[in-house]
């Protein structure tokens, strides 16, 4: 018998690789029904090649068009300017930060605009997106409730866009990095990407569904150890700081509630009792460089959809059972999280067998 579920899906450029292999490993399972689904940047893009593959082929169908998508950006990244050196690829490092074209890529994003540097808001992203996901079908898919979260660029506030209103503006909206491109227009307001305010959002599901599960899939570490010393590296971890601070603010406020409810000071009849559960790979991700975000060489890829794809499988193997009935997530170790040896949460053990592998 499957179990009802609302799935969380955050942002992180080529990173939302691993969401695929999360999403496409869950398809496979079958024991999992997606009630609603919440993505924001690469999220978003997950959501709807979900929702596109879904409204034609059911999981076959998600699992396909995903894959599809996926395949399409590595396809656009065999052109890109930003490949890695001969070097890193002997060595199995991820990054591109060693290449001419990462560095001028990065000094013309820190000091010259966009309107600028690229008045006719090129991006071949976009020309992915348009090619790969019918958004009529999206629209009008009967299955999970989709939200994508923008930042509205005036006012600094997070919009919401439910199924109804998507459209591949929206999707670009959610994924649009104001130091690369121009904001982008909707409705006749500017919008940046969406993990400022929201990465993802998660309240969406308080309102939408019944369903009291909430399954994270994170691809940006909340975490992580020792003090930034070089200029990109402070740069790299505010970032990650900023793009994480939307959620912790949710999951503070779902923390309370449940304190509230426990103790019987506010009624579960008028409140959501969340049970939150969380698929990541965060010792995999603390060892790859920030430039990875944008290396879509599809060897990577590949990587981050195997990578995504066992630690789900951990997670039904650990998880599951648990699943309607108590959270397997700790919100008191994640909001306040011990910095202690032995203090952080073990690998699974496909993840650490996958991993293993990979560095022999």
């Amino acid at each position: 018998m499957s179990k009802p579920i609302n799935i969380a899906l955050q942002g992180g450029g080529s990173h939302g690789a691993f969401s695929w292999g999360v999403l496409d490993a869950l398809l496979e399972d079958g024991r999992l029904d997606f009630t609603a689904i919440s993505g924001t940047s690469a999220g978003a893009m997950n959501a709807v090649a979900f929702a596109d593959g879904w409204s034609k082929g059911g999981r076959d169908g998600a699992r396909e068009r995903l894959e599809a998508f996926w395949w399409a950006v590595g396809s656009v990244g065999r052109f890109s300017p930003l490949q890695r050196t001969p070097w890193d690829v002997l060595w199995g490092n991820w990054s591109v930060e060693n290449t001419p074209g990462f560095h001028w890529f990065d000094t013309v994003s820190r000091f010259i605009s966009p309107y600028v540097a690229n008045p006719f808001d090129s991006n071949p992203l976009r020309d992915v997106v348009r090619r790969q996901i019918d958004f009529d079908r999206v629209r009008s898919a009967s299955g999970p409730k989709l939200f994508i979260s923008a930042t509205n660029v005036e006012t600094g506030q997070l919009r919401v866009f439910d199924k109804r209103e998507i459209s591949l503006d929206v999707v670009m909206a959610s994924a649009c990095l104001p130091q690369l491109f121009k904001a982008v227009e909707i409705e006749g307001a500017p919008y940046w990407d969406g993990g400022y305010g929201g990465n993802p959002a998660l309240y969406p599901f308080f309102y939408a569904s019944r369903v009291e599960d909430v399954l994270l899939v994170q691809i940006n570490p909340v975490v992580r150890e020792g003090v930034p010393r070089s200029a990109r590296e402070i740069q790299n971890r505010a970032e990650e700081i900023t793009f994480n601070a939307g959620l912790l603010r949710e999951l503070r406020a779902i923390a309370f509630v449940k304190e509230l409810i426990a103790a019987g000071n506010i009624s579960h009849e008028d409140y959501r009792d969340i049970r939150m559960h969380r698929i990541d790979a965060d010792e995999a991700f603390r060892d790859l460089s920030a430039s990875s975000k944008i290396n879509a060489e599809w060897a990577f890829l590949k990587y981050l959809r195997d990578l995504g794809r066992v630690a789900a499988q951990d997670w039904l193997a650990d998880c599951f059972d648990d699943v309607g009935h108590k959270p397997t997530l700790d919100l008191s170790d994640m909001l306040a999280p011990q910095l202690k040896p032995g203090s952080q949460k073990p690998m699974g053990r496909r993840v650490r067998e996958f991993l293993g592998q990979r560095r022999t």
